[in-house]
């Protein structure tokens, strides 16, 4: 089936700003609740919410095999279960129904009613709901740069890193949309020159400009999915901040990984981006340092050409951009990722997440953490209001963009904008 809905001369009858990041040639997946606190699956056209629910109800995909409640459901989980072809055939057609030459839709003043909502209309929820959550850590010069801070510069990739895309298992509970706060963590950390460690808030918060890609039921327990066929099994992307506790983090790594320093929050885009609305933005990854083994081998272009900022806002002030950055500049492609994931046979759902890992470029203003922005603290970064940060301070706002753009046609992500609070605090009886 053709991707109809990529089509970059179509025009659409809905308003749409000229750089908007939803134009009719992205038509993400979300679900939000409506003014009449109706819980919906639905789409995005410029500054236009729409009701897939409705929509699906009015009798516009009755072509579509689609079952009656597919978009009335709190999660994407079970349309993206249906698989590639299912939601190919309703981005086509969803772009056929706000084609600016379609005037079916369009005259009817009573349909549009109960289908089109403003965005301050609605409130974005989680759109799916995440079994299982994997972060890797794919980028060589986040590694390259962490490994040259804690440890030997000259060795600073470890054995394996050529080799494997390393990743580790993270919690799903405590996976947040755009807009909601988190607390700084509290946990153990051993101070400089101390031999025992303390507990308290962490003093250093930090964000990481990953992308996360969502994926679709792809295997049964103990068959591995082929590098060649993983894009089969991935739904879409969003942009993904998987926040930090530096200090903690440096202190329970070893032997077995993170842990306290990563489960605390991390925040996603609401606005699931599909794989097939990205796919005029491929472009080719790194080469290889060292030769793969054949499982992890690919052909053609597995990278998107997908570009990224990040932004600090404090409580009372503009926001600074801190950071520029790419997707292309990932060592280990998703298909890569998702093969290795389940090379031992480990299945994978619908629903689940899988993180890129910190999305680090080679110029000093690509560098995709504040541990690397600032050298651990060392450069200090001033922002607009003159005041510095080496990592984030209370009240500060994280946010982070994403978009595709070439030939005049541009597909964005939104953003993922948190706001860190003091630690928590119980309130009194």
């Amino acid at each position: 089936m053709q991707i109809s809905a990529n089509n970059p001369d179509r025009k659409t009858w809905l308003h749409v700003d000229k750089n908007s990041d939803f134009p009719i040639q992205n038509i993400p997946f979300g679900v939000f609740l409506t003014r009449d606190d109706i819980i919906t699956i639905g789409t995005r056209i410029g500054d236009t919410a729409i009701d897939l629910g409705a929509l699906h109800q009015l009798g516009y995909f009755n072509d579509i095999p689609l079952t009656d409640d597919i978009f009335l459901q709190d999660t994407l989980n079970d349309f993206i279960a249906d698989g590639r072809k299912t939601w190919r055939a309703v981005r086509n057609r969803i772009a056929e129904i706000f084609d600016a030459e379609n005037d079916i839709l369009k005259d009817n003043k009573q349909h549009k009613e109960i289908v089109l909502f403003r965005l301050d209309e609605i409130e974005m929820q989680l759109p799916v709901l995440i079994g299982d959550y994997t972060d890797f850590y794919s980028s060589i010069e986040h590694a390259t740069n962490v490994g040259a801070m804690f440890r030997d510069p000259e060795n600073a990739l470890l054995p394996n890193w050529l080799h494997i895309p390393v990743g580790y298992h993270g919690r799903s509970s405590s996976i947040i949309p755009s807009g909601i706060p988190i607390h700084r963590p509290q946990g153990q950390t051993l101070p400089p020159d101390a031999t025992e460690p303390v507990f308290g808030p962490s003093k250093f918060v930090d964000f990481e400009l990953e992308m996360g890609f969502i994926t679709t039921d792809a295997n049964d327990l103990g068959e591995p999915i082929p590098a060649n066929e993983a894009e089969e099994y991935i739904f879409g992307l969003v942009l993904f901040n998987d926040w930090s506790a530096r200090d903690i983090q440096s202190w329970e790594y070893v032997p077995l990984g993170p842990f306290l320093s990563k489960n605390f929050a991390s925040s996603m885009s609401p606005w699931i981006v599909t794989l097939d609305a990205l796919e005029p933005f491929r472009v080719q990854g790194p080469k290889p340092v060292k030769a793969q083994m054949p499982y992890l081998q690919t052909k053609g272009k597995k990278s998107f050409d997908i570009n990224l900022e990040v932004a600090i806002q404090p409580k009372t002030a503009k926001e600074t951009v801190v950071c520029h950055s790419n997707f292309k500049y990932m060592y280990w492609n998703m298909s890569q990722q998702l093969a290795h994931h389940t090379i031992n046979g480990c299945p994978v759902n619908s629903g689940d997440l899988m993180g890129s890992g910190t999305i680090s470029g080679p110029t000093p203003d690509s560098l995709g953490s504040m541990l690397e922005l600032t050298w651990r603290g060392s450069k200090p970064i001033t922002l607009k209001d003159g005041t510095e940060r080496k990592f984030i301070n209370d009240y500060d706002t994280v946010i982070m963009r994403g978009y595709c753009e070439n030939d005049g046609t541009r597909i964005g992500f939104g953003e993922v904008k948190t706001e860190l609070l003091p630690v928590f605090k119980p309130k009194k009886k």
